[in-house]
């Protein structure tokens, strides 16, 4: 599945036309120079290519509509190099609708003591023609992001790299097609939500298919296509017979793999980016699909487990998110299962009945074929593995009735202190931020749920940037947390986002 499209970013200078064309002149070589070293640099993960200078209202508008209906542009940088009058800008912000990045920044790094005239300060005016476009967009009440420092730093270009992902999220939300097979646990809350509300707040599109229908499409798998994804799977990763027939788990394997290709070729066929099963609905189904998801998760495919559609969009956006990105750690599905409460020790071992991404694992991964009491099936074969340790972010989106909200907790990953010979899954131990009483605590509080779209790579910045863009509330749990300042957050949302 390919993850990464050939996204580029448009960079638009705002000038005008009082200083002369001596002035304009310097203004594009200016934009020209800095667009030039921003994709040299290797820092950012897209190109950015240099628009004609912005000066009047009618090329203003052209230029935002023809970023509008540009497949390929990701979104827009703007940079108003001298003084740009912003209701110049009014109606192409008005009607503009891509992802929008301000960079505060001049062309020269330090004032030309010796030399600096009148001259040289009207036509290096960022200071002054920043604020008036910053003054405008505030007042139009546009999302936007703001980077400020000097073009050729680091920090500055880490920080516009950070947006061109956090970008990428939000134009491929309206893109993201969810395929549910059959429906949500029964009685359980928080996998549900308005469907109808998401598609309007994200884009996504969540269809129900019934499960035999899919399980058609992999009874159509011939056997030697079957036994084909078989092999890579013995040649890929450790096989643990545990004194099973050897003969016996091979064909329990080649189900999963069946599953894996029937599935993988309906999604493609049907246009979907996004799965979710449930274990309780499996049709005709020979197991419940382990190895199989996450397969397609580790692909790039979203997942969400009984029914929960919305971590199956968002483990799709954190991916896309993370596409591409240099030594990247994964992405998963993942689910608070249990608590280790040993002082100095606390932590949440993650895992879920079989559904969990490699592409957090670190170590061997293995093929184990298990009972599974859920789903009355045969026992299913799935990877198993341990995850990385570091930093990452757990996100839930949560429905509240009258708003969505996410959830965005910093965790500290961590390995486990003993093996788990008896436990056939693959699993994750964190730590929640600030602390284990203090996470858990506020994540209650917030209404989280067990379910969470889990990321080593995309940031809690980056997430809480995507929320604003769409619309919603975002809440941060981290070690800047406490309870006291938490409950007052939630307060405060409830007035600013509640119905």
């Amino acid at each position: 599945m390919k993850l990464q499209r050939n996204y580029k970013f448009w960079f638009c200078t705002g000038s005008q036309d009082l200083y002369g064309d001596e002035c304009l002149k310097n203004v594009a070589e200016h934009s020209r120079i800095i667009v030039e070293q921003l994709n040299k640099s290797g820092v950012l993960p897209f190109e950015v290519v240099l628009k004609p200078t912005l000066i009047t209202n009618e090329v203003i508008r052209k230029t935002f509509n023809e970023a509008n209906i540009d497949e390929d542009c990701a979104g827009v940088i703007v940079w108003c190099h001298t003084f740009s009058p912003a209701k110049s800008w009014i109606l192409g912000l008005q009607e503009y609708r891509k992802p929008l990045l301000h960079l505060h920044t001049q062309f020269n790094e330090e004032i030309p003591y010796d030399t600096i005239d009148m001259d040289f300060m009207n036509e290096n005016q960022s200071a002054h023609g920043d604020r008036e476009w910053g003054h405008m967009v505030t007042r139009m009440g546009i999302e936007r992001k703001v980077v400020v420092g000097h073009w050729t730093s680091q920090a500055v270009q880490e920080k516009i790299a950070s947006w061109m992902r956090t970008a990428i999220g939000i134009v491929e939300s309206s893109h993201v097609r969810v395929m549910r097979v059959a429906d949500n646990m029964r009685n359980v809350a928080v996998t549900e939500g308005d469907k109808v509300e998401a598609q309007l707040k994200f884009g996504w599109e969540v269809d129900a298919y019934p499960v035999n229908e899919i399980a058609e499409a992999v009874g159509a798998v011939s056997e030697s296509d079957t036994n084909a994804l078989v092999d890579e799977y013995y040649d890929k990763y450790e096989i643990l017979l545990e004194g099973r027939d050897p003969e016996e788990f091979k064909r329990h394997v080649a189900v999963q793999a069946q599953i894996e290709l029937g599935f993988e070729r309906f999604l493609e066929e049907k246009n979907y980016q996004a799965i979710v099963t449930h274990f309780g609905d499996l049709g005709a189904l020979k197991q419940l699909p382990g190895l199989a998801i996450q397969r397609l998760m580790e692909k790039g495919y979203g997942f969400g487990a009984e029914g929960d559609w919305k971590v199956a969009a968002m483990v799709r956006i954190m991916k896309l998110m993370s596409a591409g990105m240099k030594d990247a750690k994964g992405t998963s599905m993942l689910e608070d299962y249990t608590y280790n409460l040993v002082p100095g020790k606390e932590g949440i071992l993650q895992a879920h009945m079989l559904e969990i991404c490699p592409s957090i694992s670190e170590g061997p991964i293995s093929i184990k074929c298990q009972p599974l009491s859920m789903g009355d099936r045969e026992d299913p074969a799935r990877l198993v593995f341990t995850s990385k340790e570091g930093t990452g972010i757990a996100t839930s989106l949560i429905d509240l009735g009258d708003r969505f909200r996410l959830l965005i907790n910093t965790v500290d990953c961590k390995k486990v202190e003993k093996p788990m010979p008896k436990l056939p899954v693959a699993t994750a131990f964190w730590t929640p931020q600030p602390d284990f009483a203090t996470g858990c605590e506020a994540w209650i509080l917030a209404g989280g749920a067990h379910h969470t779209a889990f990321s080593y790579d995309v940031t809690a910045e980056q997430m809480g940037d995507w929320a604003a863009a769409m619309g919603i509330e975002a809440v941060f749990i981290d070690n800047n947390t406490t309870i006291r300042d938490f409950k007052k957050d939630l307060m405060l949302g409830n007035v600013v986002f509640g119905k």
